[in-house]
């Protein structure tokens, strides 16, 4: 990969990164404004479950954090791009739609279908 496209990626991973870290900062304050103060039960109830979708999703996006963390590592390695099994350069157009991948299309497929066939056994 051209020192250019690895910049890009680098980029584009720091702003998502960025984006995340803004999104939990929000939840945050949000969830420090108070508990829910809905007179109404069932008012009370939806706004739990708002509550708890929100945090979950939180959770979801700190293990993204991670991985995109892991990705930015890569490139200062200068192995990013490359599939982790077969050491072949994972395309582009993978890397676009999911920058964090750490394996080629290919890879991940056989992964995938190795998954299905021992959750089947």
């Amino acid at each position: 990969m051209s020192p250019v496209m690895t910049e890009y990626f680098r980029q584009k991973l720091l702003q998502w990164r960025a984006e995340l870290l803004k999104e939990s900062t929000e939840t945050l304050v949000n969830l420090q404004d108070g508990g829910i103060q809905e007179p109404d039960i069932a008012d009370r109830a939806s706004a739990e479950t708002d509550r708890s979708l929100e945090l979950r999703t939180r959770d979801r996006e700190r293990k993204l954090i991670s991985k995109i963390d892991e990705a930015i590592e890569r490139i200062e390695l200068g192995e990013y791009g490359y599939c982790e099994e077969t050491g072949e350069p994972i395309g582009v157009r993978r890397l676009e739609a999911r920058p964090i991948a750490t394996l080629s299309v290919e890879a991940q497929e056989r992964h995938e279908r190795m998954e299905r066939t021992q959750r089947d056994d």
